[in-house]
């Protein structure tokens, strides 16, 4: 019996062992592959820090760059960021860092569709046709980038750290990543305006002259809107005429204007406008809104144009 005891007890202890061997083997396991997450993440964040040095240091400071270069170099910079969502996509990720994967593909999707629209966006405000429509959209994709850079900085690396510091792992803590600089202006359409000026051969650096537009008046189905609020019958789709004056020296072509009424944007667009003259575009609401809603109406600055403040107006308007 005793014999027979000290077997079962050896052989208990063994058992203890083993278990013991193989759940440590199981727990390195695992920590290695956090560890192995955090590094590529790192190293995805590292080589995005460089694309956004090489796209904001070009947009600051051309340096004598064309039309073509520019925009092929900022293709370039579109592709590499492109490259990074699809390793995002493709990262494995451990158990524990689902919820910090999720934040960081939706992080990468956002980067990535806001590079593709700006370097679409790019010929067109190098251009001279639209110009202003396109910097307004370019500006748009820079609130973008802004609002993955706080995606990243709220949710995914404290995510990330606290998993790595929970499973006892330390010195692997994923870095800050903030593709769009501390230098807010990039989020003004005057900044992108301007910085594309300086671009070799684009119309917006050939933009002499005085060039201003301003937001002159607006009306609802032929009702004028002011300080005071106003009542319109919404039987049918109403149509707002925004009138916009040329306070500049030279012919004004494709003035973008955007209205914004109970959460819906809404463009259009002004053909052409002669020095001195003002032209009137009629844009459709629709959906048609309902009830009291605040009406903004924003006119898109020209290249050239060094004052916005009198391009854009709000107004109270009860849909009856």
């Amino acid at each position: 019996m005793l014999r027979r005891a000290l077997a079962l007890g050896g052989g208990l202890i063994a058992l203890i062992l083993l278990v013991l061997a193989v759940k440590g083997c199981l727990d390195a396991r695992a920590n290695r592959a956090l560890e192995d997450y955090a590094e590529d993440v790192g190293q995805i964040v590292a080589e995005t820090e460089q694309t956004s040095k090489d796209f904001f240091g070009k947009l600051g400071d051309p340096g004598g760059l064309s039309v073509t270069e520019f925009t092929a170099e900022v293709n370039a910079d579109r592709s590499a960021m492109d490259n990074y969502a699809s390793r995002i996509d493709g990262l494995d990720a451990p158990g524990d860092m689902s919820r910090a994967q999720t934040a960081l593909e939706l992080t990468y999707d956002l980067r990535s569709s806001a590079m593709t629209e700006i370097a679409e966006k790019l010929p067109t405000a190098l251009g001279d046709a639209g110009a202003a429509k396109a910097v307004a959209g370019i500006a748009r994709q820079m609130r973008k980038l802004l609002a993955a850079d706080a995606l990243y900085g709220t949710v995914v690396r404290p995510e990330i750290n606290n998993v790595l510091a929970a499973n006892g792992i330390e010195g692997k803590d994923v870095p800050e990543s903030e593709f769009l600089p501390e230098d807010t202006k990039w989020l003004e359409e005057d900044a992108v305006a301007a910085a594309l000026g300086t671009v070799s051969g684009s119309s917006a650096a050939d933009a002499s002259g005085l060039h201003g537009t301003e937001l002159t008046g607006v009306a609802v189905n032929g009702t004028e809107l002011g300080e005071e609020a106003v009542s319109i019958a919404a039987e049918e789709t109403p149509e707002v005429e925004v009138e916009v004056e040329n306070q500049g020296e030279s012919t004004e072509e494709n003035i973008g204007v955007t209205i914004s009424a109970g959460g819906t944007e809404i463009e259009g667009t002004v053909e052409a406008v002669e020095p001195g003259e003002t032209a009137v575009v009629s844009i459709p609401l629709t959906p048609a809104p309902e009830g009291e809603v605040t009406l903004e109406v924003k006119v898109d600055t020209v290249p050239g144009e060094e004052v916005a403040e009198n391009n854009e107006e709000s107004f109270t308007v009860v849909f009856e």
